[in-house]
């Protein structure tokens, strides 16, 4: 089917860079492209980080630590007293004390049962965070190619009317021929002109649509709003096969990216509430020290310390018990979001399957109406120039092919729109864009 190839440009002077919509997309998904693909980036990055965190809680700890110090000391403060002996009065104050102290202390988490959902739970978060920056990648994607489909509706819009602008000027110089000729009137020629003029205006109104497009494209790409963009893809029907129904619902539920990342956020939101209600059990941790001290560097001696904590929750004011509470909220919520998404999916694919269906029956009536209006034109011309009929007759088809490059512009842009559609509410945005 014969498409529209539109150039669009934002700057006068500078050399036009040509852009494919596969080149555009990864553009805005290139590193330093949409906002939204960095910002989808740096919450991976902080998702595993709080793994990283919960995953320390379970390792051994090593700290060293040197020490050198020179006290006095009260020892009455102590409690301390030496019973009197004649004639020797015991110091209530000793040292100054030189101490040289050097050690290593370790510590290892034996069991923590909480600890090991917590780090399941920041797991999980991590692989939401992933998923929602494919959302992300799949959103920006769409954009992009709306914004790209939108930019060759307008430029196409454009060349349609300077198309118009031809036709009319043609069919003024017509009417004046006529008029010379003495088949014609002044009122046909003053009719051609008022045409011509209202096509005119009408190409400004267009050329200001077509500029606005091409920044909503720059934009959405991340680059500079005064780089000339050529448009390499054309405005057409591409043969494709629209997938049945149950298919497309059932690829939707598989390939959704948003769907996988709210599901997951259900299941980490399931297990911190199932570390928090595992707080209650005890919990045992191994310690131990190793080390010199003595009153200087030569004289210092080793020592150790070795042993194990069992901790027993017994009561802490309520805390854990409104910890649960509030995590039990959080999975309730969750799962009502991620229900609602369900719902939205197969609504999003329902619409936009019957769309693109519709679509492609209008862009068959809109090119069987151009046809149409073009031999129209084509007889109504010919009946002019043979003085057969009025200029009225002529002015009536010319409008009529004008509408009919409208409507298969606009039948065009609502299919390529409904395949944008449909791909994106099945996951599968890159088929598009291929």
């Amino acid at each position: 089917m014969r498409g529209v190839v539109v150039l669009l440009a934002v700057s006068v002077g500078a050399e036009p860079v040509p852009l494919s919509l596969k080149k555009a997309v990864e553009i805005a998904l290139a590193p330093a492209g949409s906002a939204r693909v960095q910002l989808a980036r740096e919450a991976i990055a902080q998702a595993k980080a709080r793994q990283s965190q919960a995953r320390a809680s379970l390792l051994p700890s090593v700290d060293g630590a040197m020490t050198g110090q020179n006290f006095t000391r009260n020892l009455k403060a102590f409690g301390i007293a030496f019973p009197a002996v004649p004639g020797f009065r015991p110091a209530d104050v000793v040292g100054p004390i030189t101490n040289f102290d050097v050690r290593a202390h370790a510590a290892f988490t034996v069991f923590d049962y909480a600890a090991w959902k917590r780090l399941d739970t920041a797991r999980t978060a991590t692989a939401a965070a992933e998923a929602e920056s494919e959302a992300a990648r799949n959103a920006i994607s769409d954009q992009v190619a709306r914004a790209y489909v939108a930019a060759l509706r307008a430029g196409a819009a454009l060349e349609a009317a300077r198309a118009n602008i031809a036709l009319a000027e043609s069919l003024q110089k017509l009417a004046s021929d006529q008029k010379e000729i003495g088949t014609g009137t002044g009122i046909e020629v003053v009719r051609a002109g008022v045409v011509l003029a209202n096509e005119r205006q009408r190409q400004t109104l267009i050329e200001n649509e077509h500029r606005r497009a091409m920044l909503q494209l720059a934009r959405g790409l991340n680059i500079g709003l005064d780089a000339e963009l050529q448009l390499t893809d054309s405005l057409v029907m591409p043969e494709a096969n629209t997938p049945a129904l149950a298919d497309a619902l059932a690829a939707a539920r598989e390939n959704r990216k948003d769907l996988s990342a709210q599901t997951l956020r259900e299941r980490a939101a399931r297990r911190n509430y199932e570390a928090v209600k595992w707080e209650r059990l005890p919990s045992v941790q191994a310690f131990g020290d190793y080390g010199a001290i003595g009153l200087d560097v030569e004289s210092a001696l080793a020592t150790r310390t070795y042993g194990a904590t069992l901790r027993i929750p017994i009561f802490d004011g309520g805390r854990r018990d409104a910890r649960r509470a509030e995590a039990a909220i959080q999975l309730r919520s969750d799962h009502i979001r991620t229900e609602d998404l369900r719902k939205q999916v197969e609504l999003d694919v329902r619409i936009a399957h019957d769309t693109l269906t519709a679509s492609s029956a209008q862009v068959t009536v809109a090119e069987e109406g151009l046809q149409l209006a073009t031999r129209e034109l084509e007889h109504a011309r010919r009946r002019y120039e043979a003085g057969v009929t009025a200029s009225i007759e002529l002015v009536d088809a010319q409008t009529r092919l004008e509408r009919a490059r409208d409507n298969r512009i606009l039948a065009l842009y609502q299919y390529n729109q409904a395949r944008i559609d449909l791909a994106s509410a099945m996951g599968a945005i890159h088929r598009i864009i291929q």
